[in-house]
């Protein structure tokens, strides 16, 4: 007997919902997270909503971040009674990190005590903590969702996209930097993309969680060039804080080029833009611009 494929999809995490679009699937989601903000997903139930300002400065960010890490609080809370009315398939979130989005866990505490709608919705936790893994998740969110063919053409053409960055020869020194105050360093698949980029990644290994640095650290390490891509924040944002971090920080950062890029779009979130954040890497560290997603910072 063949299981009928899910018609009625909530996402819990912006790089899913950029999935379920890749895969032609926009029609079939019925609710967000708050953070999803994919241009086609119009007026869709928003579930979700984060105990910490995002608009707060980042050292007060960090230590509401910190406190609730320490003392066992989700910093995300899910809206059971919506989400038990939508009546979901299928529900997608992640177990990657806690900081980035909703977890399982968090999801099973808002829908405990209701009737509707879970366990009778497949809940599908994607777990991608490298380029591999991130085109393993897309596969079996296809075929979670019944479109397996699909998957598997996307996911070979992200490879074959991946194959196809043009890395730089003299292997400059990268330090990307997920955080600016405190400094954290990326983690996950962003050193594959600065090694697929050509680059010399001098902080953080593939796979492994993203962590925190200091200033004299840096300073001993002595990058080339700094990439600033806060997690969580566009262009704009990180354009803003890359200027502070020029402005505040000059001693440690020396002579690196010191460049922005949007996060979101290309390096934060376990999606196909991973793929092309690699090719916008290999232009910046050209020094080449790519309007819209990377901008180089200059002193003064």
């Amino acid at each position: 007997m063949t299981t009928p494929s899910p018609q009625r999809i909530v996402s819990l995490l912006p790089s899913a919902t950029d999935l379920l679009f890749d895969l032609g699937l926009g029609p079939r989601l019925v609710g967000v997270s708050h953070s999803c903000d994919h241009p086609e997903r119009g007026g869709r139930p928003v579930l979700t909503r984060s105990i910490v300002d995002s608009n707060a400065p980042q050292a007060d960010i960090d230590r509401a971040v910190s406190s609730a890490v320490r003392e066992g609080r989700a910093l995300y809370q899910v809206d059971g009674p919506l989400l038990d009315t939508l009546a979901p398939d299928l529900v997608v979130t992640q177990g990657v990190c806690e900081v980035c989005a909703v977890t399982p866990g968090t999801i099973e505490t808002a829908v405990r005590y209701l009737p509707g709608c879970l366990p009778a919705a497949g809940v599908l936790s994607l777990e991608g903590r490298s380029l591999g893994g991130i085109l393993a998740d897309l596969r079996a969110l296809a075929h979670a969702a019944g479109v397996p063919e699909r998957g598997e053409a996307l996911a070979r053409q992200a490879q074959a996209d991946w194959d196809a960055v043009s890395p730089v020869s003299h292997a400059p020194r990268v330090l990307t930097l997920e955080w600016t105050d405190p400094p954290f360093f990326g983690g996950h698949w962003v050193p594959e993309q600065v090694e697929r980029a050509g680059g010399m990644n001098v902080l953080g290994a593939a796979g492994t969680d993203s962590g925190r640095t200091t200033w004299a650290e840096v300073r001993a390490l002595a990058p080339q060039v700094v990439v600033v891509m806060c997690c969580g924040y566009g262009l704009r944002d990180n354009v803003a804080f890359a200027r502070s971090l020029v402005a505040e920080q000059a001693g440690a950062l020396g002579t690196a080029a010191v460049w922005a890029v949007d996060a979101n779009a290309l390096f934060s979130r376990p999606a196909l833009g991973v793929v092309r954040g690699a090719h916008v890497l290999a232009a910046l560290l050209r020094g080449e611009e790519t309007p819209g997603l990377s901008e180089r910072i200059r002193p003064g």
